[in-house]
């Protein structure tokens, strides 16, 4: 990826904060749990409104610009830090109250909330990593191993450039490609077509269990919230990232 040792390693002495990471840091080869990110300009207002660039490469531009480490390769970022970062950058810009329209489960009547999601647990990985690093599975139905490791942001931008890539009304393997990014070996194989083939031939019931494994590993951002609709019904909110998650307030 082109000049991933971003901007903003040249502006240590700009206005920031320490943001912790969901990771501690413990996929990264510096082991840093924390990061210096920059506060929002409105510089940076021109990045967030345009048109031009997908949501990824507008976030990885982003986090180029803000994140204020030495020698930090932001393409290797995975996604709970991402978030975390980009949380903090929403919060301390526009503040930390969501205005959601919802839908009475009952009446199907909309109804308006505000939430706040300036205190955000973190929810760390139900599992161990293994010597190199990663996580290793036994698929229930084919009983091969598998070497996993979790996605890293340019993962998520070569998985966004392949979905650009098929015309409107064709299926996109999106499901079985983030997959085979995810895995590093079976049975110890690190052949990039074996996998290839493996993966598009595995069971479904071998793929439900993997994915639901991998969702286990990585760490997350506890941001969903459950609010009463006027009926009285239970309706679930998640807060939802991306470069959405800034335009609303730039009408104002």
């Amino acid at each position: 990826m082109e000049n991933e040792i971003q901007y903003g390693q040249m502006n240590f002495n700009l206005p920031h904060d320490v943001v912790p990471l969901p990771s501690q840091g413990l996929f990264y080869a510096n082991k840093k749990k924390s990061v210096k990110v920059g506060y929002l300009t409105a510089q940076d207002e021109n990045l967030l409104a345009s048109v031009n660039m997908g949501t990824t490469n507008v976030i990885a531009q982003l986090l180029k610009n803000k994140i204020y480490e030495p020698g930090f390769d932001i393409s290797q970022l995975i996604d709970s830090d991402v978030k975390a970062i980009l949380l903090f950058l929403r919060n301390t810009a526009f503040g930390s109250d969501y205005t959601y329209s919802l839908s009475d489960p009952k009446t199907g009547d909309r109804f308006e909330v505000t939430l706040l999601f300036d205190e955000i647990n973190y929810i760390y990985s139900a599992h161990k990593k293994n010597s190199n690093g990663n996580f290793e599975y036994v698929l229930p139905k084919t009983n091969k191993k598998v070497e996993l490791k979790l996605l890293t942001l340019s993962d998520t931008r070569e998985l966004d450039k392949i979905n650009e890539q098929y015309p409107i009304g064709m299926v996109v393997p999106i499901v079985t490609k983030r997959i085979e990014k995810h895995i590093i070996s079976i049975e110890n194989d690190t052949d990039r077509e074996k996998i290839s083939r493996f993966v598009n031939q595995m069971p479904i019931s071998d793929s439900k269990s993997l994915r639901k494994f991998i969702n286990e590993c990585e760490p997350k951002l506890d941001v969903k919230k459950t609010v009463i609709a006027p009926s009285g019904e239970k309706v679930s909110v998640e807060l939802a990232f991306g470069a959405e998650f800034f335009r609303p307030f730039f009408t104002i």
